[in-house]
């Protein structure tokens, strides 16, 4: 899976839309397969006009634990919004997942000017439940 610093990087590259959604329907295809037994109610993100699955892991037991994410849309463009989403929130501390609004970074790179606003709409979806997954677990 390609870094948060990778993807910003690849999209100052790109002036065109249209390279632009051909690569954020690559990054989507090398994020690895969810497990079928986690496409299920438990892990569905709603507010989302495709069906989209996260899963949060939590790697430690430690007063600000690091997060860990999978997740999965069966839909093209959507899945590569997932990737994008794990590559700003995976492998981060609690505290730093609950405070980094990944909105601003989609909106720096510009990708959210050229969202549907149903894709938008499920983009802040899986942005809001992340971050608060992770205020709940993030010292106070």
């Amino acid at each position: 899976m390609a870094s948060l610093e990778t993807i910003i990087d690849d999209f100052a590259f790109l002036d065109d839309w249209e390279d632009r959604y051909r690569y954020v329907i690559e990054l989507g295809k090398a994020l690895p397969d969810l497990p079928e037994e986690k496409r299920d109610a438990r892990y569905k993100v709603n507010g989302c006009a495709s069906q989209v699955w996260l899963v949060s892991h939590v790697a430690d037991d430690a007063a600000d634990p690091v997060m860990t994410f999978e997740g999965d849309s069966d839909a093209h463009i959507v899945r590569g919004l997932v990737a994008i989403v794990l590559a700003v929130y995976s492998g981060k501390k609690a505290s730093e997942i609950s405070k980094t609004d990944a909105i601003e970074i989609f909106d720096r790179i510009g990708l959210v000017e050229n969202l549907s606003s149903q894709r938008a709409n499920g983009l802040r979806s899986m942005v809001k439940r992340i971050r608060e997954e992770a205020l709940a677990l993030a010292p106070a």
